[in-house]
């Protein structure tokens, strides 16, 4: 399993940014995708989900109505689009999916940079 970022970036609050995550080594169409941050400082927390189809999201309530998680199974990418960004959304982001094979295994990206300067 691969998971790899990219997109991240220094924005001034109110901006916006997309970020991609590529994955590859499982069979990326049968598994929800999910985006998590962690600020410096602080636990990495839940961002969004998107279920393995696209028919259900999910978000964090500090980020609901500002960030949008879409994928295409065909080019195994998920995104994660942030609109109206606050200082306090500064963190490394990270794709994460939990695959199946001969048990669960928990897999993360390695993180992209997203600061947001006020």
């Amino acid at each position: 399993v691969q998971l790899v970022e990219s997109g991240g970036g220094r924005v001034q609050t109110g901006g916006s940014l997309s970020l991609s995550c590529a994955a590859s080594g499982f069979a990326f169409s049968s598994y929800s995708m999910n985006w998590f941050r962690q600020a410096p400082g602080k636990e990495r927390e839940f961002v969004a989900t998107i279920s393995r189809n696209a028919s259900s999201t999910n978000y964090a309530d500090s980020v609901k109505g500002r960030f949008t998680i879409s994928r295409d199974n065909a080019k195994n990418t998920v995104w994660l689009q942030m609109n109206s960004l606050k200082p306090e959304d500064t963190a490394v982001y990270y794709c994460q999916a939990s695959v199946y094979d001969k048990g669960w295994s928990v897999n993360w990206g390695q993180g992209t940079q997203v600061t947001v300067s006020s």
